[in-house]
């Protein structure tokens, strides 16, 4: 097993004393990086590109090349587990993704397969591999898997939707059909994510995206009842150290104190809550993870270093705290404004942590 140089990530996932505040940023390998997009065009296309265990490691690492990054992520797509159930995942240029085949009734549910993760999602499992040994114990490395209800709802819908119309009218006029859904959903994504956790991954997130289009009853029956279903189910120690889970629900800054009672090591905040505020609310049961809004990249360096002072400020003085941005980078930045940031978490927290 080699050794892990940088583990402040690990460490403040688990509240952990260190030495500054370690960052990474959601969707850190991606199309703001002209490294990715040639990698990508040599693909072909961005599921020929995930689908590549070589080309997923190198699209991975090159961000860590640019910037002094504590973590790595996985290179995938959230849809994966979908894909392997037969639904037929496509992208449409200009549109999202999309499926072939869309899940509206009971009959479509009760045909979907649990995925045998180690033969129909053999690829993501040896890009984790692949990923593990080219970082030969540089960064940890970041698994992931989109929560039950935010896949069910690419399901559901067909692709990305506004409204929800036909996974609500699911839930509210056929809520055994939607649980029967989540469920399956929920145990492929244990299987899924404990794979990742045995071929090398060391944390996982959940990426709950759209748990905030629900109101708070429907929250926490339909999505953390079943996000809290996985935390229980997973591997949580493996290589002799324990292997932290983040819950990430974009918009779920106010069920928080619920959240913190998950069982997951760290929340995910997006720009929407207050960090402080947050802090306070889920005292040292969880460590926090965020929560800088994306457009901020889009402004001056000084205004950059500012807004990652007033976050900083806003925890506070110790260990538990994870910097990200509130959502994934987005593809306009322009790179060397990313590295002011990484940068100035480095520089700017190191004073938090005597």
């Amino acid at each position: 097993m080699v050794e892990l140089k940088n583990d402040r990530f690990l460490r403040a996932l688990l509240r952990e004393p260190v030495d500054c505040t370690p960052v990474w940023m959601m969707r850190q390998a991606g199309r703001y990086l002209p490294e990715y997009r040639e990698t990508r065009a040599r693909a072909g296309d961005f599921m020929s590109l995930c689908m590549n265990p070589k080309l997923a490691c190198e699209v991975t690492l090159q961000p860590l090349e640019r910037y002094d990054l504590d973590a790595a992520i996985l290179f995938s797509d959230i849809l994966t587990i979908p894909d392997a159930m037969g639904l037929g995942l496509y992208f449409e240029a200009g549109e999202g993704p999309r499926f072939k085949k869309i899940v509206r009734t009971a009959d479509d549910v009760a045909a979907l397969p649990v995925p045998d993760v180690k033969r129909d999602l053999d690829y993501v499992i040896a890009a984790v591999r692949e990923i593990r040994s080219a970082l030969a114990g540089r960064v940890p490395l970041i698994g992931f898997s989109g929560s039950p209800w935010t896949l069910a709802t690419y399901m559901v819908e067909g692709g990305s939707s506004k409204d929800f119309r036909h996974i609500k009218e699911m839930m509210y006029a056929r809520p055994e059909v939607m649980h029967e859904l989540l469920a399956k959903l929920a145990d492929a994504v244990t299987l899924y994510l404990n794979e990742q956790i045995l071929a090398g991954a060391q944390a996982v997130q959940i990426f709950d995206t759209w748990g905030g289009a629900l109101s708070g009853p429907m929250y926490l029956e339909f999505s953390l009842a079943y996000m809290k279903r996985i935390v229980d189910g997973l591997i949580r120690e493996n290589e002799g150290r324990r292997v932290p889970c983040i819950l990430f629900t974009k918009n779920g800054g106010q069920w928080l104190e619920t959240m913190a009672d998950s069982g997951a090591d760290a929340l995910g905040l997006d720009w929407t809550t207050d960090i402080g505020d947050a802090r306070r609310r889920v005292g040292d049961r969880v460590a926090l993870q965020g929560n800088m809004d994306p457009s901020v990249l889009y402004a001056p360096a000084d205004r950059i270093r500012s807004e990652v002072a007033a976050i900083l400020q806003s925890f506070g003085p110790g260990t538990g705290h994870v910097f990200n941005l509130g959502h994934g980078i987005h593809q306009f930045v322009d790179p060397e404004s990313a590295g002011v940031f990484v940068d100035a978490v480095h520089e700017l927290s190191a004073s938090y942590h005597d």
